[in-house]
């Protein structure tokens, strides 16, 4: 059975990425585009344009153009969006770089993606310089070129490209298993997606949205970012969560859509003071990145006096296929990821086969939309075992009810998502396995106070060591959201005949 949108399809223009949002931002003129909740500085929809049309033309001149990959590591914050744009407008990919990860991991994903030069911002930029040949600077540093130094008066590059084939951007993810690949999403894929969602979430010049998920994230990036810009919101940025300089963000500047990860509900609906803000202005509150647990939702949204509702998506799919839709948000039973954007097709399948369940069964969720990317860079047999006759295969276990609601069930896939953040088993294991009193391991995801789940260790051992040990020596080498949160000896790891880590057998 074929599952589709109750929503018509909606027409998906023929242009870039920039093309799409940025090109219609003149009609915006003088309305704020975006604003750092921190320092205030602020830019006019007109000033976002032309920046982003003075760095593409910068960025040209200085070499960059079709083919070429421009790194881009920075927290939220205006300027990331000019460098973001400008560089597309250039005709080359972006790949966005998780700026808390280590300097080695850093050089993996630069080495991998191809990328020329990176963009950095300021307190990151150290990092860059030691694993890049090339970094500019959001800011100023003492030995590299500050980004608007590339600035010049001239116009932006004509391109002559296939929205439908160019990459556009270059994210990485662990899709269903392993360890991170890149994923080629097109201008395409990524227009696709903006007007699909802009059919449910009605995002307009009166409204204003609250962005701490990061923009190197794809829910930052498509869903908070660029659905804003293209609505004409004013888009107002913070590095990080903090509760109550967020809640302080909220109230301030009249904050009518805010989005959240799990642990910020859970944050919400737990901390003291929340009700001391005004928040009266919220009108939509969106979760995503992971599931969220309905009691903690409900009492979240009794203080913020505004319902929270999930919406679902991948990497892979630029990332939105499921939302509760704005006129539907009241109506949409909390836990659920709604129903499906328009021009999306979803099959739920028996795991392993291509058999459909019987409706209202459980199975594996297959997405098929022009919104699904183009391929994983440089791997196609990872492409192969992903995408079969056009269906991406998450690897969730989901269901659906006889209105077209979607329910996220389980996953089959192997990721552990801590604070939304995706973490792979695989690179962990391969990291643990250099120590030298290490024999085997594997890790899992266990349920977590604060992240909702975390990685656990189970670690066979050829030498005495302690637990506080190989914690320590895991984090020395990865992003903190990777760590290792809980160690367990064991005597043997469970594996399949064919050595496949059974990992079911070790988790709670």
């Amino acid at each position: 059975m074929i599952h589709r949108s109750p929503l018509p399809d909606v027409e998906i223009p023929d242009v870039t990425l920039t093309e799409y949002v940025i090109g219609g931002a003149a009609r915006f003129g003088d309305a704020t585009a975006l604003v750092d909740g921190r320092t205030g500085e602020t830019l006019t929809y007109a000033g976002l344009r032309a920046a982003v049309t003075a760095g593409a033309a910068g960025l040209a001149a200085h070499g960059i153009g079709p083919g070429d990959v421009v790194a881009l590591m920075s927290h939220n914050q205006p300027s990331f969006v000019v460098a973001l744009h400008a560089a597309i407008a250039t005709g080359a990919a972006v790949t966005p770089v998780n700026p808390a990860l280590t300097p080695g991991e850093i050089s993996e994903q630069l080495r991998l993606s191809g990328a020329r030069v990176v963009i950095a911002a300021e307190p990151v930029a150290d990092k860059a310089l030691e694993v890049a040949d090339e970094v500019f600077v959001l800011g100023e540093h003492p030995r590299a070129r500050s980004f608007t130094s590339l600035f010049t008066d001239g116009p932006a590059p004509r391109l002559d490209l296939d929205p439908a084939t160019t990459v556009a951007v270059l994210p990485f993810s662990s899709g269903t298993t392993g360890i991170p690949k890149g994923v080629r999403l097109t201008h395409r894929n990524l227009v696709a997606n903006l007007a699909q969602t802009r059919a449910g979430w009605r995002i307009g010049p009166d409204d204003v949205q609250a962005a701490v998920l990061p923009f190197f994230h794809i829910y930052g990036f498509t869903i908070i970012l660029n659905s804003g810009l293209l609505g004409g919101a004013k888009v107002v940025t913070l590095p990080r969560f903090e509760l109550d300089e967020y809640l302080r963000t909220l109230a301030g500047h009249r904050v009518t859509r805010a989005y959240f990860a799990p642990p910020m509900v859970l944050a919400l609906a737990t901390a003291p003071h929340v009700e001391d803000h005004d928040l009266s202005s919220l009108r939509f509150a969106l979760c995503g990145a992971a599931p969220l647990d309905v009691e903690v939702t409900e009492r979240a949204q009794r203080r913020l006096g505004c319902l929270i509702r999930q919406g679902y998506g991948m990497t892979e799919a630029s990332p939105g296929t499921h939302q509760v839709f704005d006129d539907d948000f009241a109506s949409t039973p909390p836990g659920s990821v709604g129903r499906l954007s328009p021009n999306t097709e979803a099959r739920i399948v028996v795991p392993g086969t291509d058999e459909d369940v019987a409706p209202g069964e459980t199975g594996e969720l297959l997405i098929r939309g022009p919104q699904v990317m183009a391929g994983y860079l440089d791997d196609p047999d990872a492409t192969a075992a992903t995408i079969t006759d056009g269906w991406l295969h998450t690897g969730d276990l989901v269901r659906a009810d006889e209105d077209g609601v979607f329910w996220v069930v389980d996953r089959l896939k192997e990721l552990i998502k801590y604070k939304g953040y995706q973490v792979a088993p695989a690179e962990l294991e391969a990291v643990l396995l250099t120590h030298p009193a290490v024999l085997d391991a594997a890790v899992v995801g266990v349920p977590h106070p604060e992240g909702g789940e975390a990685p656990k260790a189970f670690v066979v051992t050829a030498q005495p060591v302690t637990g506080d040990e190989l914690m320590s020596f895991v984090a020395g080498q990865v992003a903190p959201y990777k760590k290792v949160r809980e160690v367990e000896f064991v005597e043997r790891i469970p594996k399949s005949p064919t050595g496949k880590i059974l990992r079911r057998l070790l988790r709670p």
